[in-house]
């Protein structure tokens, strides 16, 4: 039982930690920063997918908070996978320094931990209805 309850508590603080960056960055999304602008410009990117990856990182936060919806939650993980090992790649491809992007392999590594941890946990709620 301990076990279990331990799974619970990692995942949550994994995922609350990946959930609050993304809540920032869909924030930064959204709000009129010049410096978004001036980052997303720097790396190459148009304007408007500023927004549109706001929207699908909101959309990956409510997926990952309602209850329910295992497949959905997969597809928020992936998108979340996607978009932070694109913006890692993408700092690194512009020329920054390792100071500039290696920091994201904690969120990355963090992204991991709560999927590890969902699925732990999916599999001790099968395993009780089993029993």
């Amino acid at each position: 039982m301990k076990k279990k309850k331990t799974y619970y508590w990692i995942w949550w603080v994994c995922t609350v930690l990946i959930l609050m960056m993304m809540a920032w960055s869909v924030y930064g999304s959204f709000t009129n920063n010049p410096d978004g602008a001036k980052i997303m410009a720097h790396l190459g990117y148009p304007p408007y997918l500023g927004k549109f990856l706001g929207v699908a990182k909101a959309l990956g936060i409510i997926a990952l908070l309602v209850p329910g919806y295992p497949r959905l939650k997969e597809w928020a993980y992936a998108g979340f996978a996607f978009d932070l090992i694109g913006a890692t790649y993408s700092t690194y491809a512009v020329g920054e320094p390792v100071s500039s992007w290696g920091f994201m392999f904690i969120f990355i590594a963090l992204l991991a931990g709560s999927y590890y941890f969902y699925h732990k946990k999916l599999k001790d709620a099968g395993s009780k209805t089993e029993a």
